[in-house]
């Protein structure tokens, strides 16, 4: 699950950028201040892991640390010069302390709790196949409705957002690609090959792209969430299955997930945001959150290299005019609380419970500066059971389904969204994983009506064609006269939808 939210005193939110530039201490040149070392080699007596070591982009540092990197015990997997972020396999138990010592680190630190092997999503709950017979009853009443593809009478999320008239206005330029960094994207699929983009596709797994052919797909037919994602953004109207928010764009896949847990490490995503951004990519969709930390802690000298590395990543993206889009987590919790408990922290081993303050522990890459963050809504364009939430926090707010509390009058009564699935299949999922998409659907949009509008431009033009419902009086879901939740602001901007839904009709209009 994926989470941000922003500091807030006296009723006063201060930009996430600025509180996390001061918990990080980004400086352009800053430098240990430890003198220089000659770190020496010890017996190799640990597990291989892998490591992210953070330095100055200037050549002469990244040279001068390759080399006590290599004095440290540690193989250069890659480095990316142009942001100063080295990923690096070393199995010295003490790699990372030393490297923190060497003059031109910033910060080094282990992405992850277990050794290297020959997800950490925002989908809730398990995919549910569309049947045979409920496809037949889909395909008749979406024929009766007229001009529209077979299965979208179920796409209520469609209608809910004015994608189904947007699309007749326009439908997106496939001059637009929008990137699903996930766990692959099956682009064999016939409601999603018309509109893949191969040359923008990879697999960064490990910190390193493969650009090889069919390197960016799932692993398994149970690899499903990035399939899914792809159709939401921008299925083409083909007359086959569904359509997608933008059915006239690009979508590619770049792959982060790990082989043998499908976890989603740091290394992956920093790899994926540069490819992103040197692949003229113009918007990625981020419906996931860094392993093995659901918070990162800058006080801790690991994870603050893990926010470090892919803050760098993903600001280097948006310099070279990426937007990027991510989900907001679905657990129901108030990001603008003063503390959460975290209790599957690490999962690529044994979580320990903790609670952490969200102004110094960052849900990364959600919570990150420029990075629009997504809450999910259902029919009713009420907030969804298990989405988080919060005051000056969440940005916009998108379809993600609610199978519990709002259910759609449509052929299956099926609350959840609907989209492609790999081998050429269809099924439901829920979470805010599938809000993103949506949102970074008429991201793209916008950005095929404004072909020169910026990230900051475009994350701004999101805000303003959102539709606001406002605080609902009451938020009792379940009817146990208690509030599930509480919302916090008002008609312009609160908790719940941050500026409001998404308005496909509206970014084209």
């Amino acid at each position: 699950m994926a989470h941000l939210r922003s500091r807030r005193r006296l009723g006063l939110a201060v930009p996430l950028v600025l509180s996390l530039t001061a918990s990080l201490g980004f400086l352009p040149t800053a430098a240990s201040a430890a003198p220089p070392t000659e770190p020496v080699a010890q017996a190799v007596d640990g597990p291989t892991l892998a490591y992210v070591v953070n330095t100055s982009p200037d050549r002469r540092t990244i040279g001068s640390v390759r080399k006590a990197i290599e004095a440290a015990g540690g193989t250069v997997v890659i480095a990316y010069d142009r942001i100063g972020v080295i990923v690096v396999h070393s199995a010295h138990p003490d790699f990372a302390e030393v490297m923190r010592g060497v003059r031109g680190v910033q910060s080094a630190g282990v992405t992850r709790t277990t050794p290297l092997t020959a997800a950490g999503t925002t989908d809730e709950g398990p995919v549910q196949l569309l049947t045979e017979q409920q496809a037949t009853r889909t395909a008749r009443a979406s024929d009766a409705a007229g001009d529209s593809e077979p299965l979208e009478a179920d796409q209520w999320n469609l209608r809910a957002i004015g994608a189904d008239q947007a699309a007749k206005i326009n439908p997106g330029s496939p001059r637009v690609t929008v990137a699903v960094i996930d766990n692959g994207v099956d682009d064999t699929h016939p409601d999603l090959a018309p509109n893949f983009s191969a040359a923008q596709s990879a697999n960064c797994v490990g910190g390193k792209a493969d650009t090889g052919a069919g390197a960016w797909r799932p692993y398994t037919s149970t690899d499903a969430h990035g399939t899914h994602v792809a159709g939401e953004i921008a299925a083409p109207r083909n007359g086959i299955g569904i359509a997608g928010v933008a059915p006239g764009v690009k979508v590619s896949a770049i792959k982060v997930s790990d082989p043998v847990n499908g976890l989603y490490y740091p290394e992956s995503v920093v790899c994926a945001f540069v490819f992103a951004a040197d692949h003229g990519v113009e918007i990625t969709n981020n419906s996931y959150y860094v392993d093995p930390w659901l918070y990162n802690c800058v006080d801790d000298p690991d994870q603050r290299a893990i926010v470090d590395a892919v803050n760098r990543a993903q600001l280097y993206a948006q310099r070279k005019g990426t937007l990027n889009l991510a989900s907001a987590g679905n657990s129901n919790h108030d990001l603008d609380s003063d503390a959460l408990v975290d209790d599957s922290s690490p999962d690529d081993s044994t979580p320990v419970e903790r609670t952490i303050d969200p102004h110094k522990c960052f849900d990364v890459p959600t919570q990150l500066p420029g990075i629009v963050t997504v809450s999910a809504t259902g029919v009713k364009n009420l907030k969804s059971y298990y989405s988080s939430y919060g005051y000056g926090v969440v940005d916009i707010a998108a379809p993600g389904g609610d199978r519990l509390y709002q259910i759609p009058d449509t052929p299956s009564k099926n609350g959840r969204i609907l989209a492609t699935l790999p081998n050429g299949q269809y099924g439901y999922l829920q979470g805010t994983s599938m809000a993103s998409p949506h949102a970074a659907g008429v991201a793209a949009l916008l950005k095929s009506r404004y072909p020169y509008a910026t990230p900051d431009q475009l994350k701004a033009l999101l805000k303003a064609q959102a539709d606001n419902p406002g605080c609902p009086e009451s938020y009792d879901q379940n009817g146990d006269g208690t509030p599930d939740a509480v919302c916090v602001g008002g008609k312009r901007v609160n908790g719940f939808y941050g500026f409001g839904i998404v308005n496909a009709l509206d970014a084209v209009d």
